[in-house]
């Protein structure tokens, strides 16, 4: 399969790969982040392409029916909320505030705090995921080897069906976000083509809707 160099490391990208809107989330991880750590600055020029890719794929998500749940860290702060948490990433001492920005969450999205590495350990994700009667699961996000590949792990022991789309995930320098792909692709049964190939294809449940 042909492979074409993205920020954050390879990409496969092949034919079209059609993902039923019914069933299928998108999950959002730590993508509302203020980045604000020593070396940031190679992430966050990472991070800002890779925020378009996103921030398209969403639109598509989306306008086909496809919730996007937005998966986030609570940077220790036990009193603060999602609302917090957006302003503060997205204020501008923040160096993560144009993917924070360009990633802002509407008021049509849900969200979940984590806790730790994982989307799933402590939250409330799979209750969720339950109630929209989810069985596969879109990652997308920062970091590829850490909170995403943790997350993915926990999708994959639940038996959810995995798309990484490699485009719309970053991780601190390419051979990590590489291996995780791998780890996905290999060990985790995942479908890690670029977003540009996933086409949304049917309804939501009690909605009507086309491919797109």
């Amino acid at each position: 399969m042909a492979r074409r160099a993205v920020a954050g490391g390879t990409a496969r990208s092949g034919r079209a790969t059609t993902v039923p809107v019914s069933g299928t989330a998108l999950l959002l991880i730590d993508v509302i982040n203020d980045l604000a750590f020593d070396g940031s600055d190679v992430l966050v020029a990472q991070a800002e392409p890779m925020a378009l890719r996103l921030s398209a794929l969403k639109r598509r998500a989306t306008a086909a029916g496809v919730p996007a749940i937005y998966i986030n860290d609570n940077f220790g702060q036990w009193r603060s909320d999602f609302r917090k948490t957006v302003a503060h990433c997205t204020s501008r001492s923040s160096p993560g505030r144009r993917v924070s920005h360009r990633l802002r969450p509407t008021a049509r999205d849900y969200f979940v705090l984590k806790p730790k590495h994982s989307g799933f350990f402590g939250t409330t994700l799979d209750t969720l995921l339950e109630t929209l009667r989810i069985r596969r699961v879109i990652l997308t996000g920062i970091a590829g080897n850490i909170c995403v590949l943790f997350t993915a792990n926990d999708a994959y022991m639940r038996d959810l069906k995995i798309f990484a789309p490699a485009d719309c995930i970053v991780s601190n320098t390419a051979a990590e976000n590489d291996h995780a792909l791998r780890q996905i692709a290999v060990v985790l049964k995942g479908n890690v083509t670029t977003s540009s190939a996933l086409r949304f294809h049917g309804k939501a449940r009690g909605e009507k809707g086309a491919a797109a």
